[in-house]
């Protein structure tokens, strides 16, 4: 596995440029956390000590969710071969996905050894970068959605938060109770994300119409690509096998490389394209949609500020942590503001050059931390930072201490923001 920082990337490459060294990239959503993270922390100002820790995290690597995914690829590899049609190559295509439908059957959605390793990994950088937040006797409230891997991921980050500090206080928690922030699904907003509006529509049709599809795959797999094509959809056929073979760096560390032998680096460099305009005009704030969609989550952001302030007050706060879906990290992110992901626009040929990547959002794995400092409890002038992917991240707000920000000033902003919402 690469080892890169996920969010600090973008002025040294371009998208393809990562492809090309992190296929995995490519796969959005299901890109895979990198398996060490580089980025140095900046020193805090004089004075002021971490005190406190916020953070909303993804669940670890999973297998796949459905068997749509799997089952679209698959079907029509089985339909061909009840015909003759697959070539040399293409039965090797169809006994790998044998394997791999083998192997996920009963296990679909569930987290994977490698998404237990990442969370583990996760909560003990966390111990170890913040020893003044993370220390004997410090509490750590563990909230978790409801979903089985999130409930696991939140296992697996305390366990090991526990052999790092075996003093630390954790409880953990997953009830239905918390679901209004922590899995919040407007309805509203929701029908636009599923939805689009006939603009939306438009433009994305026309931004993937000349990136779908794949004759060079085709030609690979069957010996009579025009005749399978009564029954073999390319778009779809393409899209999906692609995503079969991206899925599996998510099931192991001993990763078969066959089918995705079968790809180029720019065919997985198009499929990025498609899922990067979609993921933003679902989750975006793209004017094409409404602009709206990261307001979804301004529950667990009023939720998480209300906690801060409450935390604040106290001599010892620790850390809470939240553990639930991609679906409610990336437009939380986009609702702060963080790295630029802000973005509004009704160009999706904009988002390439802007630098509104999706996977640097949200691999599995994926995290948003707060680090809360200040000097003593007394304190008036709190600084925090934010951390994406545990690299420091930019604000959309001014500061005299970068990349620390002062906490009164992100607080406005937000609940200005929130607050003025209709």
């Amino acid at each position: 596995m690469v080892i890169i920082s996920l969010t600090s990337s973008i002025s040294a490459q371009s998208v393809r440029d990562i492809i090309a060294h992190t296929p995995s990239y490519s796969s959005c959503n299901y890109h895979v956390y990198p398996d060490s993270i580089t980025a140095v922390l900046t020193p805090a100002p004089a004075g002021k000590k971490p005190f406190y820790i916020s953070h909303y995290g993804r669940h670890g690597s999973r297998y796949i969710s459905n068997r749509t995914g799997y089952e679209t690829p698959y079907l029509m590899m089985q339909h061909a071969d009840s015909l003759d049609e697959l070539t040399a190559a293409g039965a090797k295509v169809l006994h790998e996905m044998n394997s791999i439908m083998r192997d996920t059957e009963g296990r679909w959605g569930e987290l994977t050894g490698s998404g237990k390793r990442q969370l583990e990994d996760i909560g003990q950088r966390m111990v170890r970068r913040f020893p003044e937040v993370l220390c004997p006797g410090a509490n750590v409230k563990c909230i978790s959605t409801i979903v089985p891997r999130c409930i696991e991921s939140m296992g697996s980050t305390a366990m090991k938060m526990l052999q790092e500090c075996p003093q630390l206080n954790i409880t953990m928690e997953a009830s239905k109770r918390s679901q209004w922030f922590m899995n919040y699904q407007d309805r509203k907003l929701r029908k636009r994300s599923t939805y689009m509006t006939p603009q939306a529509q438009k433009a994305y049709d026309e931004y993937i119409k000349p990136r779908m599809g794949n004759s060079r795959l085709m030609e690979q797999i069957f010996k009579n690509p025009d005749i399978v094509k009564e029954f073999v959809e390319e778009d779809y056929f393409n899209y999906y096998l692609m995503k079969m073979a991206l899925f599996q760096f998510n099931i192991s560390y001993n990763r078969n490389p066959r089918l995705m032998e079968l790809f180029n680096t720019d065919e997985f460099y198009r499929m990025w394209q498609i899922d990067n305009a979609l993921w933003y005009i679902q989750y975006g704030a793209c004017k094409l949609n409404g602009g709206c969609q990261p307001y979804s989550q301004r529950h667990l952001l009023r939720q998480m500020i209300a906690d801060a302030d409450s935390c604040i007050k106290l001599d010892r706060p620790g850390a809470q942590l939240r553990f639930g879906h991609e679906t409610v990290l990336l437009p939380l992110v986009c609702l702060i503001g963080v790295n630029g992901f802000d973005l509004e626009t009704d160009n999706l040929d904009e988002l390439e050059d802007k630098g509104w990547w999706c996977s640097s959002v949200f691999p599995m794995g994926a995290n948003l931390q707060f680090i809360f400092y200040r000097s003593s409890p007394k304190d008036q002038d709190v600084l925090f930072k934010v951390l994406l992917n545990e690299a420091e991240a930019t604000l959309p707000i001014q500061t005299d201490c970068a990349p620390y920000y002062h906490w009164k000033d992100f607080r406005q902003y937000c609940l200005d923001k929130i607050n003025n919402y209709k």
